[in-house]
């Protein structure tokens, strides 16, 4: 714009006169309104920096998504000896011996719609553990949980990752649990205050116990949860002696978490 109104003046220029008034017309333009265009363009960066500043402090979890958290859940995946799932047949063979079982909605659990029909499966201890808590969520709340994510294959984890950078590699020590079906992703999105911290209490008392490793992404605004083999046994026992998630909410701190995943291997 700057340029055009620069030439237009300048071949409109008559006489030497005219060329003395262009300039300094071009001289009060650089002085005073392009440097008021950079600041203004300054406060708008500024403000951006502010704003995801407050969001950074505001996102404020009990269970943040970090390097060692994956790592935690790919070791867990190991010592059960579970395979990655790789591609549709391996998932159909595992889901025709049962190691792989249907997660089926109900009064107190809904599944995400878009969620294709052939990945609504998972480990069996990990649907007990979406029963379980959907049922002592319902009582609570009388609202339903919702499962947006269960079993993925290892191509389906690589698609995936071309247009979400975001989403856990699908090989090495930090990729997805989900291709190990022992995962579900939970709905973290419209609930309350008191509906998350329910949430959160619930799952800090089994990761005490090293039972479930969580994570509360906020990128798709779901509880990630991974839950070991382990639970089957645990449930068992609260048929004689049952347990109620923690009273109060406690911020873990990564290393007690680690430490309570290891001690019971």
């Amino acid at each position: 714009m700057t340029q055009r109104f620069i030439t237009r003046e300048w071949k409109s220029s008559k006489s030497p006169g005219a060329s003395v008034v262009t300039l300094v017309m071009l001289g009060f333009f650089l002085t005073v309104v392009a440097p008021g265009t950079a600041f203004a363009l300054h406060r708008v960066d500024r403000r951006h920096r502010i704003l995801r500043h407050l969001r950074s402090i505001l996102w404020n979890p009990m269970f943040r998504p970090s390097h060692d958290s994956l790592l935690r859940q790919n070791e867990e995946i190991d010592r059960i000896d579970l395979p990655r799932i790789q591609d549709d047949a391996e998932l159909e063979a595992l889901k025709a011996t049962g190691a792989l079982v249907p997660i089926e909605e109900s009064e107190s659990l809904k599944i995400e719609r878009g969620l294709d029909p052939s990945r609504r499966y998972c480990r069996p201890w990990t649907r007990d553990f979406v029963t379980d808590l959907s049922e002592v969520y319902y009582r609570q709340f009388h609202s339903q949980i919702q499962v947006n994510s269960a079993v993925r294959t290892v191509k389906g984890q690589k698609k995936l990752r071309r247009h979400n950078r975001n989403a856990a590699p699908a090989e090495g020590d930090t990729a997805s649990s989900h291709l190990a079906g022992v995962t579900v992703d939970l709905q973290r999105r419209g609930l309350s205050k008191d509906e998350i911290r329910f949430i959160e209490r619930y799952l800090f008392y089994l990761n005490a116990l090293g039972l479930v490793e969580p994570e509360e992404e906020r990128r798709h605004w779901c509880f990630h949860v991974m839950v070991s083999d382990r639970y089957k046994d645990w449930r068992q026992t609260q048929t004689i002696f049952p347990h109620s998630p923690v009273e109060e909410p406690v911020n873990a701190p990564a290393i007690g978490t680690a430490t309570s995943m290891t001690a019971a291997n």
